[in-house]
C-alpha cells in the first residue's frame, strides 16, 4: 500500500513478552525486515548492523531480560521509540508514544502490538508527519481472531491442521485491514479513526439486521 519494500529493512521493538518475541522472529522470516533494536522493561540493546531474532528470543527466555547480549549495545526504551527505523512495533505498555515525544518519532510505520500505545493526541501528530500507524485493535486481533476459530473447531467437534487456521487467519486478516485502508483513504482520516468507522458500521449494520434498530 505504501510502495515500501520491506525485504531489508529496519525494525525495533519496544517490548519483548511474547509479542514482540513472536514480531522479532515472524517479521524477519515472512517480511525480511532486520532487527536493530529490541527492549523490555530492564532497558534494551542495539546493533545498527542488525541482530539474530532467534538468538535474542532464547537469550531473554533464558535470562529473563535482554540487558548483556553479546554484540550490542545498550538502548533505553525512550531511545528505542525514537529510532530511525523502517518498522517500529509498540509491544510493551500503553501511552508510551504521547504529544511529548510523537514529533520525534521517525518510524514510517508504526505497528502497534500493545494495547493503547499511542495516546489520541499523538495519533493526529503521527499521521501528521507521516508515520503510518496499524492500531491496535487491528493489528493485534490474531489473537482473539484464532481463539474464535478454537471455539468453532470445539462447537462442531471437528479440528482443522494448522495450516488451515493460518489460510483462514490470513484471510480474515488482510480483509480487515483492506477494509480499515479503504476508510482511511475514502474519509481522509488517520488508520485509528477509519478502524473505529469500520467496526461501528459493521455493528451498526448487525443490529439493523436483526431488527435490534
Amino acid at each position: 500500500m505504501l510502495g515500501v519494500d520491506l525485504k531489508g529493512k529496519t525494525m525495533a521493538i519496544q517490548g519483548f513478552g511474547n509479542a514482540g518475541q513472536f514480531a522479532a522472529l515472524l517479521a524477519h522470516e515472512i517480511l525480511g525486515l532486520k532487527l536493530v533494536a529490541a527492549s523490555d522493561s530492564k532497558g534494551g540493546i542495539l546493533n545498527p548492523r542488525g541482530l539474530d531474532p532467534r538468538q535474542v528470543v532464547e537469550y531473554k527466555l533464558k535470562k529473563g531480560s535482554l540487558q548483556g547480549f553479546p554484540g550490542a549495545d545498550p538502548i533505553t526504551n525512550e531511545q528505542l521509540l525514537e529510532m530511525e527505523v523502517t518498522v517500529l512495533f509498540p509491544a510493551a505498555l500503553e501511552n508510551v508514544i504521547t504529544d511529548s515525544n510523537a514529533s520525534k518519532v521517525r518510524c514510517r510505520i508504526s505497528c502497534e502490538l500493545a494495547n493503547g500505545p499511542t495516546t489520541p493526541e499523538a495519533d493526529e501528530i503521527l499521521h501528521a508527519n507521516n508515520v503510518f500507524v496499524i492500531p491496535d485493535f487491528l493489528a493485534n486481533a490474531g489473537g482473539v481472531t484464532v481463539s474464535y476459530f478454537e471455539q468453532v473447531q470445539n462447537t462442531y467437534n471437528f479440528y482443522w491442521p494448522l495450516d488451515e487456521v493460518h489460510r483462514r487467519l490470513d484471510e480474515k486478516m488482510s480483509r480487515a485491514f483492506h477494509g480499515v485502508y479503504q476508510m482511511h483513504q475514502r474519509e481522509k482520516v488517520n488508520m485509528r479513526q477509519a478502524a473505529y468507522l469500520v467496526s461501528v458500521a459493521r455493528v451498526a449494520e448487525a443490529c439493523k439486521l436483526r431488527g435490534w434498530v
